[in-house]
């Protein structure tokens, strides 16, 4: 259930973009332990992720996410952020993201 409401969420925020915007592709496949997607739009703006459940049925259950967005800034320069997504946190890295 948490795969699908992850995956509603991302697909709602796909669909939320201008009307300008067209959707160029769109993959989807939702299972009831696994996820992944992905979808690029007409403005540059690219996403996918997959995501699996880690230790079911156990206290340590956690969903792991590992993906991918880019966008076009409004420099005009493409932005590109890499993620993992799991039971420490979301940990993004991008050449233009500040290092710790």
């Amino acid at each position: 259930m948490k795969f699908i409401i992850v995956f509603a969420a991302l697909f709602a925020l796909a669909l939320a973009a201008p009307s300008d915007v067209e959707v160029l592709r769109s993959e989807s496949e939702v299972g009831p332990e696994s996820f992944q997607y992905a979808y690029e739009t007409s403005d540059g703006t690219k996403s996918e992720a997959e995501g699996h459940l880690n230790n079911q049925g156990t206290e340590q259950e956690a969903i792991v996410v590992r993906g991918s967005y880019s966008f076009v800034g409004d420099d005009g320069q493409t932005y590109t952020v890499e993620y993992v997504a799991d039971e420490n946190g979301f940990q993004p890295q991008g050449a233009h993201l500040p290092v710790a």
